[in-house]
Formats: structure tokens, sequence, C-alpha cells
């Protein structure tokens, strides 16, 4: 098992919650429906329990590199994949102990490729574009 099914897992989580207003427990039914197991499992549900509170704070971090975008205007999938790689980025000290630090370059390829398996064929250039400008930014 990889932690890119554990992003996957997460995504699907943090789209139930903000797209369905589903509640985290009932989110929560994904992650068990899941073959994650241990740290995975826990990997899962901080980023997107993290993506899913922190959401306005990581929406105001996003908007300066969104371009002529605004947030309320992007496709939800595209929205929530930036938002969980920023709470990533920005808050490893949530990432459970057992799963090893990730370089902000892999947590965006990451972010990249779930844009392109998820999102339409202009997702994963978009998704590169603004966490790679927030990372140079120094955010």
């Amino acid at each position: 098992m990889s932690r890119h099914i554990a992003r996957e897992t997460a995504l699907k989580m943090l789209f139930q919650m903000d797209v369905g207003k589903n509640s985290i427990e009932a989110a929560q039914a994904t992650l068990e429906e899941s073959i994650l197991t241990g740290p995975l499992k826990e990997f899962a549900s901080q980023l997107a329990e993290g993506a899913f509170c922190h959401a306005s704070e990581l929406d105001g971090l996003l908007s300066p590199f969104l371009a002529d975008w605004k947030i309320e205007r992007l496709a939800n999938v595209d929205k929530n994949i930036l938002r969980m790689a920023l709470f990533e980025l920005l808050h490893p000290e949530k990432i459970p102990a057992t799963v090893t630090s990730v370089p902000a370059t892999v947590i965006i390829d990451e972010a990249v490729e779930l844009a392109k398996t998820f999102g339409d064929e202009n997702s994963g250039s978009f998704v590169n574009a603004v966490l790679d400008n927030f990372r140079k930014s120094g955010g």
C-alpha cells in the first residue's frame, strides 16, 4: 500500500464533506471501506479532516496564487486537491509520526497526479502552477 492510495482516499472523504455536505463521521465510512491500515489510514484521516477544518485558512492562502480565478469558481475537485496538498505542506506536525516527512516537491507531484486522475484535462497543470508558485513564494 502507498501514500498515493491514502491521498486518494482522503480526497474522496474531503469531497464528501465539502461538496456532499456529509459529516466527518459519514466520510469516515469511506476510510473504513478502504484497504488502508494503520499509519496510512491515520494519514488519510488527518489529511481529509485537516483540509476540511482549515478550509477557510487554506483558501485565503491559495487565493493570491489563483491568477484571475476566485476560489469559489474553481472546480470542486481542483479546489479540494489544492486544500489537501496545502494542508500537508503547512501542517506536517499533524501527519502521523509513523509517516516519514515528505518533500514539498513530492506533495505537489502527488497533487498533480490526483488532479490528472480526478479532474479535467487542464487540472494537472493548473494544480501544479498554483502549488509551485506557492512553494516558490516561500509559503
